[in-house]
């Protein structure tokens, strides 16, 4: 049974989902005490799953002390509040729910657009002070004004469109957006020197990132046309508020609509707080009744599919791909994880590593294949957990420099994977298998020799002179010891060949050593292909 932390005041979906897997316990924790991380991490250790909003900060400090936590789950877009770093070096995986949330958050910035333009809040504020300021609060029309979009995303793209059913001529700056994109949203894609001379309003949708923090400040904003107006639903830390707020004391700036702000919830004093052609919103973006349930839907689905068949799927520190693709990879991710677990066992020996696809397997995504190779070497030569999502950055930090190439050649096979070692002097340096009829795992080849071998359970490789004896010496060895052979599998080149034995139970090092004594033998290792 996992146990599943949610947090956050989430929708109640989430915990329907879990509960209705039978195999997940869920606790419900909404006291904003254990927002802090010091004392979450008092009680994260028992969980595998932890489910958040913003409100909490799961910290490395957390994660440190979470030993079970498989998987955190941000029902939203943003992960600022996640160290994904940390969470990585430990194999947490880190989801979000990008898609739940992208209508209501397009929806409040036009909303913001349109309040900021006609002045409705101060409006409002004016009539309930009983004041009558018809004159002062006379704004200006958006038909035929030119939209500024920073960030072409998912956000971005349906701002972009209820904003071109406004009459609004738009334009975009993303340099992760191609033209051929772009003209298909029927979009200009600009420079960002452009698009800040160009717009009447601009709207921010990007990520915090370290090129975009910051990114709106007084430089940027000299940029800008006389009486700009700025709407940010991103990130608070993106604008230099106290930059802005100067622009706006100078009239450079008209005015500015702010979801977001650099300390959520702000000082009261924050001098910004007080300008009446500033309005705001307490990070609304992506709160609506209907956002809070599909992002709650969405990210349970999500962890509970992890959790129980181990489908990764919105990752943000793992490759995601789409359940069908995944289900094409799977066997192969299996044979990538028993080639490196077998080369790491034969070698023991820090190498830099190249990993080839080639045939149909190089027509997917190989990318979650090479973290498989990765789990499967570091595993065998490390105490550390090792999985799919932290084994990256432990090859990283052991100074393993990673190459993969892709081919469409099929060599003599549909599909083929090989793992090589580079500048390996001794023994075998390289591996290759496939799989036959899209399901069956095979080790085709063993440094230059081919073969036709099962990678799984315990295994003897043997490099042996190619002379008579010697099959006939390792089955009496291995009788004699009561060890039964489940596959014997043999292949040669020249004078010399590869014995793959399968068995159905370890060979004790005892055996092992009568094994290397025999005549004719190179050398015998035992494995284990889990």
């Amino acid at each position: 049974m996992f146990r599943v932390m949610v947090r956050d005041n989430m929708a109640p979906a989430a915990k329907e989902i879990f509960e209705a897997t039978g195999e997940i316990e869920v606790v419900i924790d909404n006291d904003k005490s254990t927002n802090d991380p010091k004392a979450l991490s008092e009680i994260i250790g028992e969980f595998h799953g932890l489910a958040v909003r913003s409100g909490t900060k799961v910290t490395e400090e957390v994660l440190k002390r979470a030993k079970k936590l498989k998987v955190v789950g941000r029902a939203g877009i943003g992960v600022d509040n996640i160290d994904i770093q940390a969470a990585t070096k430990q194999g947490i995986v880190v989801m979000n729910a990008p898609g739940g949330n992208t209508i209501t958050t397009a929806e409040h910035t036009i909303s913001l657009m349109l309040a900021l333009a006609r002045n409705i809040p101060q409006g409002t504020a004016s009539l309930r002070e009983g004041k009558w300021e018809k004159k002062r609060l006379s704004g200006v029309e958006i038909t035929g004004k030119t939209l500024g979009i920073i960030g072409l995303g998912h956000i971005g793209r349906v701002v972009a469109d209820r904003a071109k059913g406004l009459k609004m001529s738009v334009i975009a700056s993303d340099p992760y957006v191609s033209s051929e994109a772009s003209k298909s949203l029927e979009v200009e894609l600009v420079p960002l020197d452009e698009l800040f001379q160009r717009s009447d309003f601009i709207t921010l949708h990007v990520p915090r990132l370290k090129e975009t923090v910051g990114m709106i400040n007084e430089t940027t904003i000299g940029m800008m046309k006389q009486g700009v107006r700025i709407i940010n639903c991103s990130r608070g830390e993106i604008i230099k508020i106290d930059d802005l707020y100067q622009a706006i004391l100078s009239g450079h700036v008209a005015g500015a609509a702010l979801d977001v702000l650099p300390q959520e919830p702000p000082d009261p004093n924050l001098p910004i707080l007080q300008h009446p052609n500033v309005i705001f919103t307490p990070h609304l973006g992506a709160s609506t009744g209907e956002a809070q349930v599909k992002v709650a839907d969405m990210i349970a689905k999500q962890m509970a599919a992890y959790l129980l068949d181990d489908i990764i799927t919105n990752a943000v520190n793992f490759p995601s791909l789409p359940m069908e693709v995944m289900n094409q990879l799977r066997p192969y991710l299996d044979l990538a994880e028993k080639m490196g677990s077998l080369m790491g066992q034969l070698v023991r020996k820090i190498h830099d590593i190249t990993v080839s696809y080639s045939g149909h397997v190089s027509e997917l995504d190989t990318r979650p294949l090479t973290h498989a190779v990765l789990k499967g070497l570091l595993g065998s030569f490390t105490d550390m957990p090792v999985n799919y999502v932290n084994a990256p950055a432990l090859a990283q930090e052991k100074g393993i420099h990673v190459h993969e190439t892709i081919s469409p050649a099929k060599y003599d096979f549909a599909s083929l994977i090989r793992v090589r070692l580079e500048d390996h002097k001794e023994g075998i340096d390289e591996i290759w298998g496939t799989v036959y009829e899209r399901k069956y795992p095979r080790l085709v080849k063993i440094g230059e020799i081919y073969l036709d071998a099962i990678p799984e359970g315990w295994m003897i490789v043997i490099q042996n002179f190619d002379k008579p004896g010697v099959i006939g010496n390792v089955g009496t060895t291995l009788g004699r010891h009561n060890i039964n052979i489940a596959r014997f599998q043999l292949g040669r080149r020249e004078d010399q060949a590869i014995c793959l034995v399968n068995i159905d139970t370890p060979a004790g090092e005892h055996v092992i050593q009568e094994l290397e004594a025999l005549p004719n033998i190179i050398s015998v290792r035992q494995v284990h292909l889990v």
